[in-house]
């Protein structure tokens, strides 16, 4: 494990040789926020690769080339007058602390349910005393709509059951899904069954959350599942020196079928 002297000095010398090439590299100068913030949603899914597959070599990279974008934005922040990497770290300390008075206070949580439900407490108050409005913003202001679909479902459900608008069984999740099938199924144009197939998926993905599967996770895992045994179909045609379009239907099942069966 790395002791704390040499873990303060690691963290110096990344903020200072970020610091330095923004001063002295062309292509470092240029930056701005607007220029990075599609980088960093690359950096982000590299990173979310690395942990689907469990490539923890890679992963430790991965989190390196996030930090280095953190220290970024932060010199940015600092030149600018809006912020300092210093003011970053103490405002999520004293975040950390405030939202977990079960650890730093007084107030009792003894299940994870509890934890987060003191937790989005706590954010409602912190919204309303900074709009200084009479009431809180919304519980769902939270959850970025750039997020991607399948993820912005999941964690706009995780909210609204925080604050207890929840199913209290999985039967009645099952049932909702049963309606909307049923509800796709009647409708009858194409913006009927657009809308309808949405609310299923939408069905789907509480579902999911229910029984305790994050469905985008569980959803990248089956894309890479597919595509390594589809690789493995293609090779079946290599292998017989065809194209693939050249295989019968049953041709490729029993070659999914041995992919399957090496797994």
């Amino acid at each position: 494990m790395q002791q704390p002297d040499s873990l303060h000095e690691a963290f110096d010398k990344l903020v200072s040789v970020v610091h330095e090439l923004r001063e002295k590299c062309p292509w470092d100068k240029k930056q701005t926020f607007d220029s990075l913030r599609h980088l960093t949603i690359e950096e982000t899914h590299e990173l979310a690769d690395t942990i689907i597959q469990k490539d923890y070599s890679g992963m430790h990279e991965e989190l390196g080339d996030l930090l280095l974008h953190i220290i970024f934005y932060a010199r940015i922040g600092q030149e600018q007058a809006f912020f300092d990497l210093t003011r970053v770290i103490q405002t999520q300390t004293e975040k950390l602390i405030r939202r977990h008075p079960h650890i730093y206070g007084e107030v009792k949580a003894d299940t994870e349910a509890e934890v987060l439900a003191n937790w989005e407490k706590i954010k409602a108050e912190e919204k309303k005393k900074n709009s200084g409005a009479n009431r809180p913003k919304s519980t769902l202001e939270g959850v970025p709509s750039s997020l991607p679909a399948l993820i912005q479902a999941y964690r706009v459900q995780e909210k609204v059951a925080n604050v207890g608008f929840e199913w209290e069984k999985v039967e009645e999740v099952v049932d909702k899904i049963n309606e909307e099938i049923a509800e796709f199924n009647s409708a009858q144009t194409a913006e009927e069954r657009e809308s309808e197939m949405g609310d299923l998926l939408f069905s789907l993905v509480n579902y999911c959350r229910f029984v305790g599967i994050n469905p985008d996770d569980a959803l990248m895992k089956t894309n890479l599942k597919f595509k390594r045994r589809f690789m493995e179909v293609e090779k079946s045609a290599f292998d017989r020196e065809k194209d693939l379009s050249e295989l019968s239907l049953e041709e490729m099942e029993a070659a999914w079928q041995r992919a399957k069966s090496k797994e």
